[in-house]
């Protein structure tokens, strides 16, 4: 595996600030939980293939599968992923389509085709736009490696089923909820609806995920 150093955002405090003063429930769930915050491991590829793994599973479901492939490689790097057998990767509990998307995407930063440098001076539409045309990735998926790997700020995952599910309890009682009344919810979040989404997933889960 990668060994990676943890960042974490340098807007914290002040988006806690922001988001207590502008929501009840915020300020609420900041004070449940003061010690701990969104973070990156600092590595590119490894974001986005956790990314991957966690499609469609619970978090629980996607740590252990991730945990079972990350001990193929002999380093975390696409080269090191591009030499694995597709029988040890479905041994660790991944579909055959997982494994196709990881391929491509190792193929993608092997090649250069992906640049992570240069994504740090792009927009986050442009970014988003640039990760779906690989395969395997879609707006949810750029969403998490706009959030865990370049700390943006303002991301608001509309079809995260976390997101969708705490609003609903947060807010509306456990009523369903439509992409409109999340929108509208998140609408006093901004600029920091990356930091409020992600109290909205310790209000279902006090763990922490980083992809």
């Amino acid at each position: 595996m990668v060994s990676t150093s943890i960042t974490v955002p340098d807007y914290w405090q002040d988006a806690c600030k922001h988001l207590g003063k502008k929501d009840r429930v915020m300020k609420r769930l900041i004070a449940q939980f003061p010690d701990v915050s969104l973070s990156s491991r600092g590595d590119a590829f490894t974001t986005l293939a956790r990314s991957i793994v966690g499609q469609q599973i619970s978090v629980k479901a996607a740590q252990t599968v991730w945990d079972r492939f990350a001990l193929l490689p002999k380093k975390m790097v696409p080269a090191q992923v591009l030499k694995l057998k597709i029988d040890d990767m479905r041994a660790a509990g991944l579909s055959a389509r997982k494994i196709e998307y990881l391929v491509d995407l190792a193929i993608h930063f092997d090649s250069g085709a992906i640049s992570s440098e240069n994504m740090k001076s792009m927009e986050d539409e442009d970014i988003i736009a640039e990760l779906v045309a690989i395969r395997g990735i879609g707006r949810w998926t750029a969403e998490m490696f706009l959030m865990f790997y370049l700390l943006r700020p303002n991301v608001l995952p509309l079809d995260d089923i976390g997101l969708i599910n705490g609003i609903s309890k947060g807010y509306f009682s456990g009523e369903a909820v439509s992409r409109s009344d999340i929108r509208e919810v998140a609408e006093p979040w901004a600029p920091y609806r990356s930091v409020a989404t992600w109290y909205i997933w310790r209000s279902l889960d006090p763990m922490p995920v980083a992809y």
